[in-house]
């Protein structure tokens, strides 16, 4: 028989693709009932109309299958006439739909839905097809845009051991478009980790829709949780930069930071090569201006303009390299603020010239800087151990960064700590 469209999710998903065909069991004589079906002992009142029924089906003559099959409906006392009646029925409409399909006709499949659910209902039905049915009854509701009554035909399948590699994502849409983006997301995760099991590569889409599907339901740490899953999967370059903008770098984001935080997580498209363009670098190095690392400031733009990214006539760009530079005059030599912070009664000097030294790219002073600071408390610790993690990744010790990350405990430094321990251990791939 033809087969019915499948509900799909993104590439695998978005698309419709084949079904599974129905399959019903053949009757005429009772050894091949026997052969082919349940066994099946048949009423006399019903053995002749089904028989007739069948053999006008094969036939394609359907105004007769239907009056025999009514007959014998008529007729039908027990589960076993019940049975073939139905089966018979469900035969004849796959017939009609087949045929519709090879003529380029469009095919209703109303017509499956009372025996498929007789089918279903009936005690002499095998366990395998029930489990069939159930499945193409959801099908039938996902195409109604029935999403309740689908999932509830589609657990039944599962229920009874139907394992049709689709319907673990048949189920993630029809949740998500249900508004349970939460049992849909846990569904997806459950469906991923089962073909990553299998030594199948999920396909990228399936992290795309999970993290656009929480993002819309503002489920920060849900989105937060995919992203990572994301670039872990696909670690290229502009994931990593989609990843990041999409976790907090835009009004739209999963959670919002502020202009410290936010600067980090540039430091971690840096350390990523997921720079994009202009707006990038220029905004990187406009905000770490305003917090006072003019260094920093330059070595972007300077970065920025050697790429191309920047155009050389960029009258933002060059006029922010000038303020840098007066900036970095001014400023001087860090040594004596340094030992104005080591002789601090707190950490915030320390931490404050950390910072600088990060920006100048001396990652062993601002380690030290830094340990300074922790030491001497007074200081935001979870932005401390951050800014300490990226000073010991981008000097090399990746053991190190990763103890300070770890240490980083409230969100949403800690998800901010989490991704840069995850680059450690997966860098863009392109």
């Amino acid at each position: 028989m033809k087969t019915i469209s499948r509900v799909a999710v993104a590439a695998a998903l978005m698309a419709g693709v084949a079904g599974v065909a129905v399959s019903t069991p053949a009757i005429a004589k009772e050894k091949k009932a026997e052969q082919k079906g349940p066994a099946l002992k048949l009423s006399k009142e019903v053995q002749g109309a089904a028989a007739a029924a069948q053999a006008a089906i094969a036939a394609k003559d359907f105004a007769t299958a239907g009056t025999q099959l009514a007959t014998a409906q008529a007729g039908a006392k027990t589960d076993d006439d019940r049975y073939i009646v139905a089966a018979l029925q469900l035969q004849m409409e796959a017939t009609k739909i087949q045929d519709a399909r090879a003529a380029n006709q469009t095919a209703n499949d109303a017509g499956l839905k009372a025996p498929l659910e007789a089918l279903v209902a009936n005690p002499k039905t095998p366990a395998v097809d029930v489990a069939k049915y159930n499945y193409q009854l959801g099908i039938m509701a996902a195409n109604a845009k029935d999403n309740a009554g689908a999932i509830n035909y589609f657990q039944r399948a599962q229920q009874l051991g139907y394992n049709d590699p689709n319907l673990p994502l048949q189920m993630v849409k029809l949740k998500m478009d249900a508004g349970d983006v939460a049992g849909g997301s846990a569904e997806l995760e459950k469906a991923i980790d089962a073909q990553v099991a299998a030594g199948q590569k999920p396909s990228e889409d399936l992290y795309r829709y999970a993290i656009a599907k929480t993002n819309q339901k503002k489920m920060g740490p849900q989105t937060a949780g995919w992203i990572k899953k994301y670039v872990v999967a696909y670690p290229s370059a502009k994931n990593w930069r989609d990843g990041l903008v999409t976790y907090g770098m835009t009004q739209s984001s999963a959670v919002t930071l502020d202009k410290g935080q936010k600067v980090d997580m540039y430091r971690l498209m840096r350390a990523t090569k997921s720079l994009a363009d202009q707006y990038d670098y220029e905004t990187y190095a406009q905000w770490t201006y305003d917090l006072g690392l003019p260094y920093e400031t330059k070595a972007v733009l300077e970065e920025g303009k050697a790429s191309g990214k920047i155009p050389a006539s960029s009258a933002s760009a060059n006029d922010l390299m000038r303020v840098a530079n007066q900036a970095i005059a001014t400023e001087g030599s860090l040594s004596g603020v340094e030992a104005k912070a080591k002789a601090g009664a707190n950490g915030r000097v320390a931490a404050n010239t950390g910072d600088a030294y990060l920006g100048m790219n001396n990652y062993a002073k601002a380690i030290e800087l830094y340990r300074v600071a922790l030491q001497k408390g007074g200081v935001d610790a979870d932005a401390v151990n951050t800014r300490l993690g990226i000073a010991l990744a981008n000097s090399g010790d990746k053991a190190g960064a990763k103890t300070a990350f770890a240490a980083v405990k409230t969100a949403p430094r800690a998800d901010i700590a989490s991704l840069w321990t995850l680059y450690l251990d997966n860098p863009p791939t392109a």
